[in-house]
């Protein structure tokens, strides 16, 4: 899931038509209800020319195992090609609060990421292993407030850009950015997953979903309207 998280996440194929391709078959090839597999099928024997990946029982780490590292790039790219159900239904299946129903599977602390969660192809599937020594945390943290809620940093200012499932409603979002802390409200009266009809800053529409930076200011409001 690599190359297919990360080429999306950076835009290619988005206006081409591959980027969707590439998430179709994320969808259909690598899912599960746990999460997604690094890869499909595992290797099944030890491949000198391959090394360490080949080492693993099938269904575990490198080796068609579902690491949580690499689950939310696919979410963020399922956010770039407009799809905030998909991204959410993603970031739920590692998300720790939402596993309490499946602990006794699970088997990890309710609290904490696992580096990975035995794949399909494991005699345990959906066993979470190795808690803590991940990067996960992070890597969701980017995905749910940079890329699901929208806000993301750029050179010229705040950009506001949400992709959200359909049912997830407005919400609101504190930032603080550049010395400033930004109030921001979003509405999604049409109940779309994504796209600004409208952005209003300090009582002023503004063109565009990138809040103008202003050195003076200190507080800022910010309304949005989905669209």
């Amino acid at each position: 899931i690599e190359p297919q998280g990360f080429c999306v996440l950076a835009g290619v194929g988005v206006e081409t038509g591959e980027a969707q391709k590439a998430m179709d078959s994320v969808r259909d090839m690598l899912d599960t209800k746990y999460g997604i597999m690094i890869l499909q099928p595992p290797y099944t024997k030890y491949h000198l020319e391959l090394g360490e990946i080949s080492s693993y029982p099938p269904g575990y780490k490198e080796n068609a195992g579902i690491f949580c590292h690499n689950n939310p790039w696919v979410s963020i790219a399922e956010t770039v090609i407009g799809d905030g159900d998909r991204a959410f239904e993603i970031y739920r299946k590692t998300c720790p609060a939402y596993l309490q129903d499946i602990s006794e599977i699970h088997r990890t602390e309710p609290y904490v990421y696992s580096q990975m969660v035995a794949g399909k192809d494991a005699k345990f599937f959906g066993q979470g292993k190795n808690s803590w020594l991940t990067g996960t945390a992070a890597w969701t943290f980017t995905d749910i407030s940079q890329y699901i809620l929208g806000v993301y940093p750029t050179l010229n200012g705040l950009q506001i850009n949400p992709c959200t499932p359909h049912g997830f409603g407005g919400f609101k979002v504190t930032r603080e950015y550049r010395g400033a802390v930004y109030h921001i409200t979003v509405n999604n009266p049409s109940d779309v997953c994504k796209g600004v009809a409208k952005m209003v800053v300090d009582g002023k529409e503004v063109a565009g979903n990138v809040i103008p930076y202003d050195a003076s200011k200190k507080d800022v409001s910010v309304e949005i309207t989905l669209g």
